[in-house]
């Protein structure tokens, strides 16, 4: 007997095309209609915020097979000082104003339509997690590294399903969000997506209460 590698949905060339075709599209309408009037607004907050640092915070993360890239995100912090090294909690004292406002509304994560123009992520797809996350519960958790045979996303099934953030319990929450990203990758359709990108616009106009 000979064992083959299973086929996804996104490994057929057809699929993985028609996406990419819509986050070039999808990206370029909210960088030009939106992105163009609300980016100097956003900064112009952070600056009139008072704290000190650029505009932009820019952090390493594991994109398709694992190949690392710069993820692009506004400030959000005080100091971005060992940030690299640990997760944002609840009333983090290092979070200002304007970046809880920012990461309540999934603001902070606008910039990350120009990653998706890169090609160093899509629209859809598993959030990246920092590198030591990963590193830390890939060798733990099965399925982890199903997440590798797509490109990260800008949003996905477990953020619209409340997976988001640091849960009670980090170990289950983070099985719970490795279980929906697994799904995401193993049953993927176009309609999914649209699906996903409904319901993330829902939470940012209502404000999701996961995020921080």
């Amino acid at each position: 007997p000979v064992l083959t590698q299973a086929k996804y949905p996104l490994d057929f060339f057809t699929n993985s095309a028609l996406k990419r075709i819509f986050d070039i599209l999808f990206s370029l309408i909210v960088l030009i209609g939106i992105c163009s009037w609300l980016f100097p607004i956003i900064i112009l907050l952070i600056k009139m915020d008072g704290s000190k640092g650029p505009i932009f915070f820019i952090q390493k993360r594991y994109g398709y097979h694992d190949e690392v890239f710069d993820c692009l995100k506004f400030r959000t912090m005080k100091s971005e000082n060992n940030t690299a090294q640990s997760t944002t909690a609840v009333d983090d004292n290092r979070i200002t104003k304007v970046g809880k406002f920012l990461r309540k509304t999934s603001l902070d994560e606008m910039p990350q339509f120009i990653n998706v123009l890169l090609g160093d992520m899509t629209v859809v797809g598993p959030r990246p997690h920092m590198l030591f996350v990963d590193d830390f519960y890939k060798p733990k958790i099965s399925r982890y590294s199903l997440r590798s045979m797509v490109k990260p996303g800008i949003t996905g099934l477990a953020q619209v399903s409340g997976l988001r953030g640091d849960e009670g319990d980090m170990n289950i929450g983070m099985k719970k969000r490795i279980l929906a990203d697994s799904f995401y990758v193993r049953n993927w359709s176009f309609s999914m997506d649209i699906v996903i990108i409904l319901k993330t616009i829902f939470l940012v106009i209502i404000g999701d209460k996961n995020a921080r």
